[in-house]
């Protein structure tokens, strides 16, 4: 199904693929229906879905003709961005998944951004950590804002630009040839090496988005396989620019499938919350931390310190 009336050219082409998020469904769409900027077209792809998410989007494209709605059987997340960028009328392009909440102002100041700086070919900005229950983690960890800070990053494999935060220029992406489909889910970590190729890239000193962690999201559900595809991402650039540098992520970004894991990243988003002032969510974390490994201390010293509101007695970064 497709509703597809042709339109005049927006300036924001804003990019969804969806398959199976009924749970977050709702506010993800309706926090790029509610942006400031209003010249928007919203190319969203139901890739296969067998909850109720294609039947949700149906009703939200109905409601509001700036969504152009395409269905259609299954080819995974990486095959859907990429068929995205060609379905695209605008000049400039937001990327946003459907887990994800952008917040209001998240295009206007992205488009004011572009439009004062034609060297820049991606601009994101700081993105909000919140679980599946939309509760804030706040990470003490800043990416920079400049193309000298990010391209360091890059290049010793983080990913300093937040996929749900972006806005690329359509032309950049098909002059770097677009997406990467053997990648798996490090494509959008190739797309910004890529980029940097032909322009600039930046972040802006603004929240623009909130991230969501849950077990649900592929990242979290193959984060080892996603390492070894942003390895590869990594070795293509150093090849095409003909220079050399250490592969410096060697950890996995979100927890694996066992318990050490698993209690590993509920310590860290518990202090995190914990040194944020969010003592419910790490108490949350804590009685998680204790529950994979009840015999660690860890995880008790965390609850204890959450109820009490005082002082860690350990270190966990």
């Amino acid at each position: 199904m497709s509703n597809t009336a042709v339109k005049a050219v927006p300036a924001v082409s804003v990019l969804m693929p969806a398959y199976n998020v009924e749970r977050y469904l709702r506010q993800s769409v309706g926090s790029i229906l509610a942006q400031t900027f209003r010249d928007f077209e919203f190319v969203i792809i139901d890739d296969g879905s067998t909850d109720r998410t294609g039947a949700m989007l149906e009703r939200m494209a109905a409601g509001d003709a700036r969504i152009r709605l395409i269905r259609r059987e299954n080819k995974g997340v990486v095959p859907t961005r990429e068929e995205l960028w060609h379905l695209a009328r605008a000049d400039l392009l937001a990327i946003m998944d459907a887990d994800d909440v952008a917040a209001p102002t998240r295009l206007e100041k992205e488009v004011a951004f572009l439009r004062a700086h034609p060297e820049v070919v991606c601009v994101s900005g700081l993105t909000r950590l919140i679980d599946a229950k939309g509760r804030w983690i706040p990470c003490p960890l800043r990416p920079p804002l400049d193309h000298e800070g990010i391209e360091a990053l890059l290049l010793k494999g983080a990913c300093p630009i937040s996929n749900s935060a972006a806005l690329v220029r359509k032309a950049a992406v098909m002059q770097v040839g677009g997406y990467d489909t053997d990648l798996g889910m490090s494509e959008d970590y190739a797309l910004w090496l890529k980029l940097g190729e032909v322009g600039r890239l930046a972040n802006l000193p603004d929240v623009l988005a909130d991230y969501r962690l849950h077990n649900g999201s592929v990242s979290e559900q193959r984060t080892a396989e996603q390492l070894g595809w942003a390895r590869l991402a990594w070795e293509r650039a150093l090849k095409r620019r003909g220079i050399a540098g250490v592969f410096e992520q060697t950890d996995n970004w979100r927890p694996k499938p066992t318990a050490a894991s698993q209690h590993s990243f509920a310590l860290r988003y518990g202090w995190w919350a914990f040194n944020g002032g969010q003592w419910k969510t790490a108490l949350v974390y804590g009685m998680r931390a204790v529950r994979f490994l009840p015999l660690k201390r860890e995880g008790w010293v965390l609850m204890a310190c959450a109820l009490l509101k005082t002082p860690r007695a350990s270190t966990v970064d």
